[in-house]
């Protein structure tokens, strides 16, 4: 059997946990200026965190150049720490949330831990020596942060002397780096899936739109794990089921910003030959950051079409929010990803015999002040499963199941 880690049980109800941690928060250049810093120097850009865990964490720059961040438990002296490694292939807004879901985790399980993250800039022989660098130093784990950095260590590091977590990373079944979601990879991978099963995400779209005609598939085409596990499956599923498919693909995601506007425009247009209202349309968001970091121009651009995410934390405070998310939190994986870490250092679970993590039911986001502004009805069942809701304001009335205020 997969082990499928039900989303509530990873929902914490710490103070900590009714901090919102989002896109908006953490994407924020400010965010790592106004951290405090031990060090005394100035973390580099590419990496950000949640200020609250300074409380907890003690982070410093830990070499010349400002690739590598470490980040030391307070109150343990450095030799009876036990180091881990996490490797970024790039900067990411996904990844600030994940490394802060996991920092606190490993708070939250006393695991004394000095965690080195290291951006290799997407070259391999970094990454490479980074990883030898960890093997000389007595590293137990490394987390592969993103899919591009899960496929590169897949490709160049299994059966490698450091067991591999795999963090905010697609599915790997459909990538074709494991064969099945119940049995491990008898290697020295754990695998998480950021993904969940594409009938359940069509069925939420079915449920909010019966008539369902057009979906447009927004996809970064750079991000080849969003196409081949997201993109791709949706559209042919779809398609077998008389519901077309617009695939708007931005050739690179440098130029999301130039692509969206013409790509949106012919979205509309399309809509409209089958559907004149659009109401039975809706834009889906894939997990390509290029997407989804420029979820202000898609809505503006979208005639009140439903903007739908597969990335819960695009639903946020105010106007720059998709109306509603179905799909695996970043924060979500990466608490289940802190898990697997925790059952390699313990060796309570030996790393090749882990399945497939997999969070159910799905973590469901809406923003009230945006279905209201384009007219769209939540169904309540949305509403009763929803972990995170804003209310008509655009603020937080729930937050990780917490509810904050009374009523919407």
């Amino acid at each position: 059997m997969n082990i499928i880690f039900s989303r509530r049980a990873l929902l914490k109800a710490s103070s900590a946990a009714l901090m919102p941690v989002g896109l908006s928060t953490l994407a924020n250049p400010a965010l790592a200026a106004a951290s405090p810093e031990p060090s005394g120097s100035r973390l580099p850009n590419w990496f950000k965190y949640n200020p609250s865990l300074t409380t907890t964490w003690d982070f410093s720059v830990a070499s010349p150049s400002g690739d590598r961040v470490r980040a030391t438990a307070i109150g343990f002296d450095g030799a009876a720490l036990t180091k881990i490694l996490a490797l970024y292939a790039r900067p990411s807004s996904a990844y600030d949330i994940a490394i802060s879901e996991m920092l606190n985790i490993f708070d939250d399980k006393n695991m004394h831990l000095a965690v080195d993250v290291v951006y290799y800039d997407s070259k391999p022989e970094l990454a490479a020596a980074a990883i030898h660098r960890a093997e000389g130093d007595g590293t137990k784990v490394i987390i592969a942060m993103g899919s591009d950095t899960t496929s590169l260590l897949w490709d160049t590091y299994r059966n490698g002397k450091i067991p591999v977590v795999t963090a905010c990373s697609k599915d790997p079944v459909i990538l074709g780096q494991i064969a099945n979601y119940d049995t491990g990879s008898a290697t020295n991978f754990a695998f998480t899936s950021l993904n969940m099963p594409i009938d359940a995400q069509v069925g939420y779209l079915m449920r909010l739109r019966p008539k369902l005609q057009n979906v447009a598939v927004l996809v970064d085409a750079s991000n080849v794990s969003a196409v081949e596990t997201q993109a791709t499956p949706v559209a042919e599923y779809l398609n077998q089921r008389n519901i077309r498919a617009l695939k708007l693909a931005v050739t690179n995601s440098s130029t999301a910003v130039q692509e969206l506007p013409q790509l949106m425009q012919h979205a509309i247009s399309a809509m409209k030959r089958n559907d004149p209202t659009l109401q039975n349309s809706v834009f889906w968001i894939t997990g390509s950051t290029a997407i989804f970091d420029q979820i202000h121009i898609i809505n503006a651009l979208s005639d009140k079409v439903p903007v739908i995410s597969v990335v819960p934390e695009v639903v946020r405070a105010g106007d720059d929010s998709a109306v509603l998310s179905v799909g695996v939190s970043f924060e979500s994986n990466a608490h289940l990803a802190a898990i697997y870490v925790g059952y390699v250092l313990e060796g309570t679970k030996s790393v090749g015999d882990i399945p497939v993590g997999i969070v159910s039911p799905p973590d469901i986001a809406i923003n009230f002040r945006e279905a209201k502004r384009i007219g769209l009805k939540i169904p309540f069942s949305f509403f009763e499963s929803s972990a995170t809701v804003f209310d008509y304001d655009g603020k937080p009335a729930r937050v990780n199941g917490v509810t904050l205020t009374k009523s919407i």
